[in-house]
């Protein structure tokens, strides 16, 4: 691959995802480096004023300034745009700070956004808690239910924001639908995509305008450095999302960024094989437990859906006990299975969600939103699945199933 194949896109758009994964975006030194180089610089020279004016006014190409513009995290910019399929791509300092730009550099006060309930805390409380603050309405439907995206439109409806698969419910969305839906009325769809990635799940085939991921999750996908990024059309990253993120300065450091563009090398290959494991444990834990929420089982109500819209199960689901008390229970008397909030992890983890990734959020929400006292979310991880089900067995007998 010469120097500047990787950034040629007449080029890179003909590659497989696979090969996307592991070479797209790439620019070599002069040094002719196999390993895209690390520019740990917060600014740049130049040998003229009349050239940093001039890119200073977008008349000529080349960095300016690391919260602008970074080589290194340009590459990875690059790499998962044309993997999502997307035109452009801006990435942040971690999940959350992408899914604040990319809801809050194209809403205002007086406008309204339909959200899915069941999401990320986090999410949910951008929109309960940080909206109203800007008067920015909001109504939150569930989202599995076609009529009610339809219902909740209103004439300031500037905004569809959901997840799926859900985070922690296992909800998924019609994206098809709701995307068509919202292209009739004029609105924005705004996917987070975390749980997938375009490994599994690429929205924007389905038609959705804007897509946000935590990157901390599978991208990096061994529990190494936080990120995130958005995707979408040029004119919205660089003319709506990109004046925001300027100016109010949530982007991710180039080390950061390096440490994703190696996670994107083997991406494809963790998630097949987590889904692969997780199809395996969650086939073991049915029956076992009162519940269970695995878009990979065809019992759970949305299978079929789940089938049609990503490739493969994914790594995570959830699974109810009988209450937080056994819930506690069964996590202390893991062996093998770590105790952790974090997802997309080479390694298997687990959390009890109301009491940590969804704290923040109201009993009344958590309740509304399916995350009960006794749901523990797993993330299956590389380990061998027999393993895993071996502590799970264990752990569970402990807890009293």
């Amino acid at each position: 691959m010469k120097r500047t194949t990787g950034t040629d896109r007449s080029i890179t758009r003909t590659w497989r995802p696979a090969t996307q994964a592991v070479r797209a975006g790439t620019w070599r030194s002069e040094q002719g480096e196999t390993s895209e180089a690390i520019f740990m610089t917060s600014g740049f020279t130049f040998d003229s004023a009349a050239t940093v004016a001039a890119r200073f006014a977008g008349e000529e190409q080349g960095m300016t300034y690391s919260r602008l513009q970074n080589p290194t995290v340009a590459m990875l910019e690059e790499r998962i745009a044309l993997m999502d399929g997307a035109e452009a791509c801006r990435v942040q300092a971690t999940g959350m700070a992408a899914m604040t730009t990319a809801l809050l550099c194209q809403l205002s006060q007086g406008d309204h956004v339909v959200a899915a309930r069941a999401a990320f805390g986090s999410c949910r409380w951008l929109v309960d808690q940080l909206f109203p603050r800007f008067g920015i309405e909001s109504t939150t439907i569930d989202a599995r239910d076609n009529a009610q995206w339809e219902a909740a439109i209103r004439p300031n409806t500037k905004v569809f924001f959901f997840e799926t698969p859900a985070n922690p419910t296992m909800d998924i969305v019609d994206l098809q639908f709701v995307c068509d839906l919202a292209r009739r009325h004029g609105i924005t769809t705004v996917v987070d995509n975390a749980f997938c990635t375009s490994a599994l799940q690429r929205p924007i085939e389905f038609g959705a305008d804007v897509v946000a991921y935590s990157a901390t999750k599978l991208m990096d996908g061994q529990g190494r450095v936080l990120a995130g990024a958005v995707t979408g059309s040029a004119d919205f990253i660089n003319n709506v999302l990109l004046p925001f993120q300027r100016n109010t300065g949530p982007n991710l450091s180039p080390f950061n960024a390096w440490v994703v563009l190696k996670g994107l090398e083997t991406l494809d290959l963790r998630v097949k094989r987590q889904s692969e494991n997780a199809l395996k444990v969650g086939q073991f834990l049915e029956g076992r437990v009162p519940k269970i929420n695995h878009p990979g089982l065809a019992s759970h109500p949305q299978h079929e859906l789940a089938a049609k819209q990503m490739d493969a199960c994914g790594s995570i689901f959830s699974f109810e006990v009988e209450d937080r008390a056994q819930a506690f229970a069964l996590l202390d008397a893991l062996a093998l299975i770590d105790i952790s909030n974090n997802i997309g992890d080479s390694r298997s983890l687990m959390c009890h969600n109301a009491s940590t990734t969804h704290y923040s959020v109201s009993a009344e929400a958590r309740a509304e939103m399916g995350v009960t006292d006794g749901m523990l979310r797993l993330n299956v991880g590389l380990e061998d699945p027999q393993d895993l089900i071996e502590d799970l067995d264990q752990a569970l007998r402990q807890a009293g199933l």
